[in-house]
């Protein structure tokens, strides 16, 4: 972490508030010059929607030339914290987007008679690719808000299917007239993760033996926390659970079941994620989540990516106007899509019915909700208890037997200020440095214990509030909210406080779950929190077995300390082969 950044200057969101520390990479043509000052190693941040002019750097022949922050650079330094949120990232953007779907024609999936296979055409063309993409439910919350006028949730996804694959969306005015094959809901994804995440926590499958994540094992689906946890807070990776998120898991599966069934390659496969957060932009560029690690066969480095580009809610806007069209103009319609390859991971992408979570799941999809729910099945007659913490973003649930004993703890932490004090009580004991020296602060604690942290479980998450709050998605300031609502100029903390009423109230406007079926009754079809495990362990018992993969390379990832270089001296050598491992995993 940057000594000009401490963690008592965080606030809920994280954004490098000094300039950057990381200095643009160039191989030197001469022997390099004495270390320069910390001064000359800064660079302008620039920030979304800046005009300023960037900073210059000065090339081998003298000239100036913009310096740039790749989403690599930030994943290699630990001088920011988030990194993502007020970062201007030059690709996977609303742009790169176009660029990809005018670059030449797409290829085209066509069932063949009598459900005989599918055909691919345009294979001829080397950069043609077949387009996939991926929608939160988050997202579809933010844009349901932004619509007004009583848009359900499920309206907006199917606003947002338009303009992916409907005639009226961006196959409208296109060069070559290309739009998505499929847009999926990730709830699909999340359900799945929410299984296996509960299977880690209470047994019964999941990483095992030195891949299992210590208790309390914490929620891993937040780019922002995962980033922070790797960069200032090493001592917590081992806590993290190893199970994908639900982006990430998407992603494998669209990869690994459209290569193997439709026999093209998985860098002809180009998906998209339509996401709440900036963050899952660099979730996206984890050199862990690529075909090189599922598939075993090479440099994690010069992998394919799981998920191609990431876009965010308000670039859905973005993207709609950068076609000459108003987002809020599209048919509230579902435009039909065509069958997945295979008809097992159809059912489960396409159910015939997916209801919303209750209320008390929160909104960023359910982890401490289903867990608690599976432990309370695991013991007939137990009840869940819930106690508010310190405030509206922490909660203490407990599930306690029918004589009053705890069978099973878990929390939520929501907001960089909460996550703090998490941390603080996950750090070990120390032992002192002088012999005899006075124990002091985590070192008085015995050896590998942790100060009031009984919980077998802890739902983290970067954003107050949740994912409806996530950095980027649509906000009450934004000038077509200010438009649209007649806020005026300046919102104020009312008004913001009933953006994110509409934008929650949104995401739970579909159907309320049915809880009667939590029950232990041995049936096969029986539901923890309206989800049927068995089903979702036989879909990927059937995946793995599609891709001829085991389940633990397709659903499970890893993390790692990153480590900063900054104000290091680096050889010509060192140099080169830290560049040579950029350029094979990031852009």
């Amino acid at each position: 972490m940057s000594a000009i950044l401490s963690v008592d200057d965080l606030n809920d969101f994280i954004s490098p508030g000094v300039a950057c520390i990381k200095p643009i990479e160039t191989l030197p043509e001469q022997p390099p010059p004495p270390q320069p000052s910390s001064e000359a190693l800064e660079f302008e941040v620039i920030l979304d929607g800046q005009q300023q002019q960037p900073t210059t750097t000065t090339n081998g022949d003298g000239a100036t030339a913009p310096a740039k922050i790749s989403l690599t650079d930030c994943l290699a330094c630990s001088g920011c914290v988030t990194t993502a949120e007020a970062v201007l990232v030059s690709l996977q953007s609303h742009s790169e987007v176009l660029s990809v779907v005018d670059g030449a024609p797409q290829l085209r999936v066509t069932p063949r008679a009598e459900g005989s296979g599918f055909d691919v055409s345009g294979l001829q063309d080397p950069a043609a690719k077949l387009l996939v993409a991926s929608v939160s439910p988050q997202t579809r919350a933010s844009l349901a808000a932004a619509c007004g006028g009583g848009v359900t949730e499920q309206q907006a996804g199917w606003m947002i299917e338009q303009l992916l694959m409907g005639p009226d969306g961006l196959r409208k005015g296109g060069k070559h007239g290309n739009g998505f094959t499929w847009v999926l809901d990730t709830n699909a994804a999340r359900e799945a993760c929410l299984v296996l995440g509960a299977d880690e926590v209470l047994g019964g499958g999941g990483c095992q033996g030195a891949n299992k994540p210590a208790a309390p094992v914490l929620t891993s689906s937040c780019p922002g926390w995962v980033c922070y946890a790797e960069k200032t807070h090493p001592y917590v990776l081992p806590h993290l659970s190893r199970v994908k998120s639900p982006q990430a898991l998407t992603g494998t599966l669209v990869k690994t079941v459209l290569s193997r069934v439709l026999g093209i390659a998985t860098d002809r496969i180009w998906h998209l994620a339509v996401m709440p957060c900036f963050d899952k932009k660099l979730e996206a560029s984890r050199a862990e989540l690529t075909d090189a690690v599922w598939a075993g066969d090479g440099d994690p480095g010069k992998g394919v990516r799981d998920v191609d580009c990431v876009i965010t809610s308000k670039e859905v806007l973005m993207l709609a106007a950068s076609r000459g069209m108003d987002f809020f103009d599209l048919p509230r319609s579902a435009p039909g899509q065509p069958p997945f390859p295979d008809p097992v991971i159809h059912r489960f992408l396409f159910p015939s019915q997916r209801p919303r979570q209750p209320r008390s799941a929160g909104t960023s999809g359910g982890n401490l909700h289903y867990i608690l729910h599976d432990a309370q099945s695991r013991h007939p007659g137990s009840q869940i208890q819930i106690t508010r913490g310190r405030n509206a973003d922490v909660i203490e649930s407990a599930v306690v037997s029918p004589t009053g004993e705890v069978v099973f703890k878990a929390a939520r932490y929501y907001g960089f200020r909460n996550i703090q004090n998490l941390v603080r009580k996950l750090k070990p004991a120390k032992a002192p440095r002088m012999p005899g020296g006075k124990l002091f602060g985590s070192a008085r604690r015995p050896a590998g214990k942790s100060a009031g942290l009984d919980y077998a479980y802890v739902e983290v998450m970067a954003c107050p509030g949740g994912c409806t709050n996530g950095g980027g998605q649509i906000k009450v300031d934004d000038r077509v909210i200010i438009d649209r609502k007649a806020f005026g100029e300046k919102p104020g903390p009312d008004e913001q406080r009933a953006w994110l009423a509409e934008v929650d109230e949104a995401y739970f406007s579909g159907e309320e779950l049915d809880l009667t079926h939590d029950a232990s009754d041995g049936d096969s079809k029986h539901l923890i929190a309206g989800i049927s495990p068995s089903h979702i362990r036989d879909t990927l018992a059937h995946w793995a077995d599609v891709a001829g993969i085991e389940l633990d390379r397709l659903a499970y990832t890893s993390f790692r300390e990153v480590v900063s270089d900054v104000g290091k001296h680096v050889s010509d050598t060192e140099r080169v082969v830290q560049l040579a491992s950029k350029i094979g995993g990031g852009w």
